[in-house]
């Protein structure tokens, strides 16, 4: 797929998180969902990985949790193809705050977050990281402390049960 996407990822400099929102809806369009293949749990793609910028197409056709995560110090802009996915900021000494992102929606945050994503069954999402992700911390607790798991940045991270128990959710 990269030839398709292949201005997408050009620039001199790192993305804001707004200008990577921008790309994750340009390259959105760029994709035939009747073409993607449904079998399988789904997983991620690379669509391209530039020095300032990467982008992703992730295709969950079962649920999929993220656990809270970071990415590593860069920003994401993100962009719903299909169905719903859910955006929850890491937040410690008030309520939750869970929104959810129909089909069509898009959305950002800077590098310094700390957030888990929810999506439904059938979610379809392009996610561009700028720069491109070094590493991705997953976050959760054990034994009572907070932890950061530093991993790939091309593997998923797992739900992050022991937090969100400890944040009073139920999942």
């Amino acid at each position: 797929m990269s030839e398709r996407f292949e201005g997408l990822g050009a620039g001199d400099r790192p993305l804001t998180p707004e200008q990577c929102a921008e790309r994750a809806r340009a390259a959105a369009a760029l994709v035939d969902l009747a073409a993607l293949d449904s079998s399988g749990a789904g997983g991620a793609t690379l669509l391209w990985r530039t020095e300032h910028s990467e982008a992703w197409l992730n295709t969950w056709w079962q649920p999929r949790d993220t656990g809270y995560h970071d990415h590593g110090g860069s920003c994401v802009g993100v962009h719903v193809l299909a169905g719903r996915a859910t955006n929850e900021p890491l937040v410690i000494g008030g309520g939750r705050r869970v929104t959810t992102h129909e089909a069509g929606s898009s959305f950002s945050f800077p590098g310094s977050g700390i957030h888990r994503m929810d999506h439904d069954p059938g979610a379809v999402t392009v996610h561009v990281y700028s720069p491109p992700i070094p590493e991705i911390g997953h976050y959760d607790v054990v034994g009572g402390e907070l932890r950061r798991t530093a991993g790939p940045p091309d593997e998923p991270s797992a739900p992050s049960a022991g937090l969100l128990a400890s944040l009073g959710a139920d999942g």
